[in-house]
C-alpha cells in the first residue's frame, strides 16, 4: 500500500484532528465527518495543528456529514458517549471492506463495532497523546509523543502493518501490537486509575499520586488483578513508576470532560471495568466506591 490512502475520520476532535491533519500533510486525502457546522468549518480554514512535536501547520481537509465514498480505512475517534450516534455517519454498505480503526477508551466497543461492520476489518487502536481541540479545526497538542497501537487479531496483518506504516511516515510512532487484548488492557490498566482518582478529586495527577497515594495504588492492583483475569499481563509497580514519572500537572481526559460539564466516559472506563470484574470474580472495592461517588456527583 505505497500509494496515498483516502482516510475517514469520525470525529475530528482532539485525537482524530491531530491525525487528520498529520495524514493530510503528508500526502493523504482525508474526508473528516462531523456535523455540518463542524464539516463547513473545516471545508473553509482546514485543520490547523500547534504542537511542541509536529510544529505549527495548517492542513487542508475534505469534510462532510456522512461517509459517501470508498476510503481506505476510517478512523472512529469519537467519545464513547457520541458512539453510537456518530456511527450513523458511517453506513456499512459504504465501509465495505475498510479498515474500521476505532481509537477508544474503554475495552467493550470492538464487540458492537463488530456487530456493525466487518468483524475482519475491525481493528482496534490504543493510542497514547494528549491532544485537545480548542474550537472546529484547531489542536493544541501538547504531549511530547504521539504512540498508536494496532491490533484485530482476526485483521489480514498486512492491512495492519501498512496502516502503521502510513502512521509512522506522518510522524507518529506506529506498530501493530501483537494481540488485541492485551494491547486494549495495556491502555486501561494506566487509564482507569488515571482518570477515576483525578476526576473524582479535581486534582492533577502530581496532587492525585501524592495526597491519595494508598487509594492509587488500591486502583492500581484492582485493575491489574482484572487485566490479568482477562488473558493480559499487567505489572502494578510498573504502573506505579509510571505515573510517577509522568508530568505532574497532567490531567485526564475524563476530569477535563468533568470541568467542562461534558458527558462523562465513566461506563466506558469504570463501568466497563466493574463488569469484567464481576465476569471473573475479581474483588474491586476501591474502584466500585468511586465509579459509585462519580455517579452520584454527575446525577
Amino acid at each position: 500500500m505505497t500509494r496515498p490512502l483516502t482516510v475517514a475520520v469520525l470525529g475530528p476532535g482532539g485525537t482524530g484532528g491531530l491525525l487528520a491533519a498529520l495524514l493530510s500533510r503528508s500526502g493523504h486525502r482525508v474526508i473528516c465527518l462531523a456535523g455540518e457546522a463542524t464539516a463547513e468549518a473545516l471545508r473553509r480554514t482546514g485543520i490547523t495543528v500547534r504542537s511542541p512535536q509536529f510544529g505549527d501547520f495548517t492542513a487542508a481537509v475534505d469534510a462532510d456529514t456522512e461517509l459517501r465514498e470508498p476510503v481506505d480505512a476510517c478512523l472512529i475517534t469519537v467519545k464513547h458517549t457520541a458512539l453510537g450516534a456518530a456511527l450513523t455517519r458511517v453506513s456499512p454498505a459504504v465501509l465495505g471492506d475498510a479498515l474500521a480503526v476505532p481509537l477508544l477508551n474503554g475495552v467493550e466497543h470492538p464487540g458492537a463495532l463488530r456487530a456493525r461492520y466487518r468483524p475482519d476489518r475491525v481493528a482496534p487502536a490504543v493510542i497514547r497523546v494528549e491532544s485537545t481541540r480548542t474550537a472546529p479545526g484547531v489542536i493544541e497538542h501538547g504531549s511530547p509523543f504521539t504512540e498508536i497501537d494496532l491490533a484485530g487479531d482476526a485483521v489480514p496483518r498486512t492491512r495492519l502493518e501498512a496502516l502503521a506504516a502510513h502512521l509512522t511516515d506522518c510522524g507518529t510512532t506506529a506498530r501493530v501490537a501483537g494481540d488485541e487484548t492485551a494491547a486494549l488492557w495495556a491502555k486501561m490498566a494506566f487509564l482507569a486509575p488515571f482518570a477515576l482518582l483525578t476526576t473524582r478529586y479535581g486534582v492533577p495527577l502530581g496532587v492525585a499520586r501524592v495526597r491519595h497515594r494508598q487509594e492509587l495504588e488500591a486502583l492500581v492492583a484492582e485493575t491489574a488483578a482484572v487485566s490479568r483475569a482477562c488473558g493480559a499481563p499487567a505489572d502494578p509497580e510498573r504502573a506505579l513508576a509510571r505515573y510517577d514519572a509522568f508530568p505532574p500537572a497532567a490531567r485526564s481526559s475524563m476530569q477535563r470532560d468533568a470541568e467542562a460539564g461534558r458527558p462523562l466516559e465513566l461506563d466506558a472506563i469504570g463501568g466497563a471495568l466493574l463488569r469484567a470484574a464481576e465476569r471473573h470474580g475479581v474483588p474491586v472495592p476501591m474502584t466500585a466506591r468511586l465509579v459509585r461517588e462519580l455517579r452520584d456527583s454527575a446525577r
